[in-house]
């Protein structure tokens, strides 16, 4: 690194001797606190400090930190019963961390003004399980804070926490943000790659192990006490190229001069020029607070250890493997297989490029992972019979296979679990490398661990596939397309134990103009919970199908429950919505009721009248409640898994969501039902969500009805009546074939059937509908054998050639036979001219 001491103006050296500073005319430029630049590396534009007031019921703001606290107007008092995020954070026992569309639902403790990229940490202060208060972290960056930020900024909580406890007696520390980073042992500086000048604080001298005297301002000191093995690293972060001028971070070691290795974290970013060219660099350094990995050190398997025992699925442990490897061997390569019937499959190359990998692998290549055959790798076969790790040294000739992994060294490490080898992990280098005894210990201790980890992953990836199978064959494949809405839905499952669980949902096309909208949450999410699920959604679905009107649907599923003598109930809101009219029946058997979106954006809770949920009493009722909507309307079934939590109350969750409705954007529903589920972080509950916007049919049917009495000339009524509609609505063109259909459909009724019979004509567009209703459950027969000689039967298979479609369909108490028959094309004004047309429906009754 270049030594220039003129570089050194607008740089302040606290601790240096003062070298070359005085060969420049220029001013220091005032020195940035550390607090400034270690909350900038951690996601934090600013921090506050609130705690509770002296016999008071709210939050104060005592101490701030940051480069632009003010910018984000946060409020000096909070309610601690109110529904800021600092109240919420300090009520509950685990931070909170939003990102901008979920900070838009809090009504109040936010930044004024909200912007669109802030995101918010509120984290919780205490000691010894009493509530200190609440830090309150401000970013700028729209996807909030990452994993290592956050890691980094709960740690700083409990320093600040530490600070708060330790001057309880005598109220608040000073600066009780600062003294946090001091105790935290965070340092930070400033570095001109192009002379090696830096400005290191107090703090960070102390962390490297150099006295208040012995540091001359030079990058060079402060390099000379890291461990040659991180020297590379740190020197291509510190010398930063035109492409690097992003965040970086990375961990490295320090010797101190008591013979203590330490391990610090470094973060930095680069500073750019007039000309684009790398001015400074900024960063922090702190001591590290898990154990960090290294061939050197013991703490490396424990780290592995710990990390294993989270990773869950195959993929997980791949990266953990790769991650304990690969930097601290300083490998160019890591590869890790499993062993499936003489086949080594690939769950994670490092890098994964194609090209970083043999040329024989590419033909097997397959998606993203190869799958190579082990007959054409003779060493590894050998490796993995004998179970035993092998270490090859720089120049070994290697079959075709194997090319290029380790031209300068190659470790083949088999993977032992329950006595057999279950997978292999290749590590490669491309310059020469040294195998010390150190690396060994390593990597036999990595071995065995990732061997048994595998194992569990292959059992957990195993479940959750079963799981997830089960779970999307119970719930409905796609929702239907509805003539004047759009439905959409979405289910989560629940983040811990199986993930499966009881929330279901379904939509139900009754009819062409009517539509069912079902959603139910059975108790529990497990297999039993699941498949209950499934018996209730298929019985809804058939009880909804035969016609039953929504209470006796809903009633018949809570008998059906409560025979099935489980220990489980349900809940369950069931709506039956008329597409052509816009009205909807509501019932609710327990369930959270319904939300609606108006069409000017507010919105409200349907009061909707209640039973008990199901499987509770067979003698249960379920009353019914009306409601019309207009054009526009969106109508939201959600489970408690979405409004309730551990930390959210039933009417807090019910605010959020209702406000999140009311700011969305109705012209998306995919896009509403998104920003509904939102991030909440880990689920104690599975979700379920059932969102409909009404939009109200375009093309609107004409419908009228008739009653026929079983009198000797009811056939000659039912046509009279029928060539009367048909005329009134313009549609003559079609009367010959509708009047034959009509006579064979009505006489069939009469002559098969015993009860009341009614006949219906719907127009919608070019087709007109025939419905004949009668009290019978049986479908009327079609002849198997038609000749000569027969006397019955070529009715049916006439109406069936005169119809463009053709069915029969249960409905309560009976069935339906329909039949449709095409309308020739004729002018829009001309239909609906006649009485009636003005509502767009008719109803002639004798």
């Amino acid at each position: 690194m270049p030594h220039d001491g003129s570089a050194r103006a607008g740089l302040s050296q606290p601790g240096t001797a003062g070298v070359g500073v005085a060969e420049t005319g220029s001013p220091p430029e005032p020195e940035t606190p550390t607090s400034v630049r270690a909350l900038t590396f951690a996601g934090a534009e600013s921090a506050v400090l609130y705690v509770p007031g002296a016999g008071s019921d709210d939050l104060r703001s005592v101490d701030t930190a940051g480069c632009a606290p003010a910018e984000y107007g946060l409020p000096e008092r909070l309610a601690l019963s109110g529904g800021s995020p600092a109240a919420h954070a300090f009520r509950a026992p685990h931070p909170l961390w939003l990102t901008p569309a979920a900070l838009a639902s809090y009504p109040e403790g936010c930044p004024a003004p909200l912007r669109a990229r802030t995101s918010l940490g509120a984290l919780p202060l205490g000691a010894e399980g009493r509530r200190l208060g609440c830090l309150v972290v401000v970013g700028a960056g729209e996807n909030g804070f990452d994993t290592e930020q956050q890691r980094f900024l709960e740690r700083y909580a409990d320093a600040v926490a530490g600070v708060l406890e330790a001057g309880a007696g005598g109220g608040s520390p000073p600066a009780p943000l600062s003294s946090a980073l001091r105790r935290m042992r965070v340092g930070s500086f400033v570095l001109v790659p192009e002379t090696g000048v830096i400005d290191a604080d107090e703090t960070l001298r102390e962390l490297v192990g150099i006295g208040p005297d012995d540091f001359d301002g030079m990058a060079d000191s402060l390099l000379a006490h890291a461990l040659p093995e991180d020297l590379h690293a740190l020197m291509s972060v510190l010398e930063p190229s035109t492409r690097t001028f992003g965040r970086r971070g990375l961990d490295f070691r320090v010797r101190c001069p008591d013979g203590e290795m330490r391990w610090l974290r470094l973060w930095c970013r680069v500073a750019t020029g007039a000309d684009d060219r790398p001015e400074r660099v900024l960063g922090v350094v702190t001591a590290t607070s898990v154990l960090q990995r290294g061939a050197a050190d013991v703490s490396s398997i424990q780290w592995l250890t710990t990390a294993l025992d989270k990773a869950t699925t195959v993929r997980d442990v791949s990266q953990v493997v790769v991650t304990a490897l690969r930097e601290p061997l300083s490998a160019d390569r890591v590869a890790l297989a499993e062993l499936q019937h003489e086949r080594l499959q690939f769950t994670l190359l490092d890098p994964p490029q194609p090209a970083a990998w043999p040329q024989s692998w590419r033909p097997h290549w397959r998606s993203q992972w190869p799958d190579a055959p082990l007959g054409a790798l003779p060493t590894l076969q050998m490796a993995l019979r004998d179970g035993r790790m092998d270490l090859w040294q720089t120049g070994t000739a290697f079959e075709p296979g194997l090319d290029g992994i380790g031209p300068g060294g190659l470790a083949v490490l088999p993977l032992p679990a329950r006595g057999r080898v279950v997978g292999v992990c290749l590590i490669g280098w491309d310059r020469p490398h040294e195998f010390v005894p150190e690396q060994r210990s390593l990597l036999t201790a990595t071995a065995s661990l990732a061997g048994q980890a595998l194992t569990r992953a292959h059992a957990y990836d195993a479940e959750q596939e079963l799981a997830t199978m089960l779970q999307r064959s119970l719930l409905p494949r796609r929702l239907p397309e509805l003539p004047g809405g759009i439905a959409v839905a979405r289910y989560l499952p629940a983040r811990r134990g199986l993930q499966v669980g009881g929330d279901w949902y379904d939509v139900i096309a009754l009819s062409e103009d009517r539509v069912a909208l079902v959603i139910g949450d059975v108790q529990g999410h497990s297999a039993a919970a699941a498949t209950i699920m499934g018996q209730m959604r298929t019985a809804v679905r058939a009880y909804a199908v035969e016609g039953h009107p929504p209470d006796v649907v809903v009633s018949h599923a809570n008998r059906l429950l409560v025979g099935m003598e489980t220990d489980l109930f349900a809940t369950c809101c069931y709506a039956e919505l008329n597409m052509d009219e816009g009205d909807v029946l509501f019932v609710r058997a327990g369930h959270l009721a319904p939300l609606l979106r108006h069409p000017d954006g507010s919105t409200e809770e349907v009061e909707a009248e209640g039973g008990l949920p199901l499987g509770i009493s067979m003698e249960a009722e379920f009353p019914m409640t009306a409601v019309a909507l207009t054009p526009g309307t969106m109508l939201a079934l959600v489970t408690d898994g979405l409004i309730e939590a551990a930390d959210m109350s039933l009417d807090e969750g019910m605010r959020r969501t209702r406000a999140t409705l009311a700011t969305a954007d109705p012209s998306d529903p995919e896009r509403v039902a998104d920003d509904l589920l939102g991030d909440f972080g880990p689920r104690e509950d599975d979700v379920a969500l059932l969102l409909l916007r009404y939009d109200g049919m375009k093309i609107r049917p004409i419908r009228s009805g008739w009653v026929v009495w079983r009198l000797p000339d009811a056939v000659m009524h039912a046509r009279r009546f029928t060539a009367r509609t048909l005329r009134r609505w313009k549609v003559e063109e079609a009367i010959d074939p509708v009047l034959l259909v009509v006579s064979e459909l009505v006489t069939n009724a009469l002559v098969h059937t015993q009860g009341p019979i009614r006949l219906d004509l719907v127009l919608r567009g070019d087709r007109v509908r025939v419905c004949v209703s009668d009290s019978s459950p049986r479908a009327p027969a079609k002849p198997v054998i038609v000749d000569w000689e027969s006397t019955g039967g070529r009715g049916l298979l006439l109406v069936e050639a005169m119809s463009e479609s053709f069915g029969t369909v249960p409905v309560a108490g009976g069935k339906q036979v329909c039949s449709e028959i095409a309308v020739p094309r004729r002018e829009p004004a001309s239909v609906g001219a006649g009485p009636g047309a003005g509502t767009g429906t008719a109803h002639d009754m004798p």
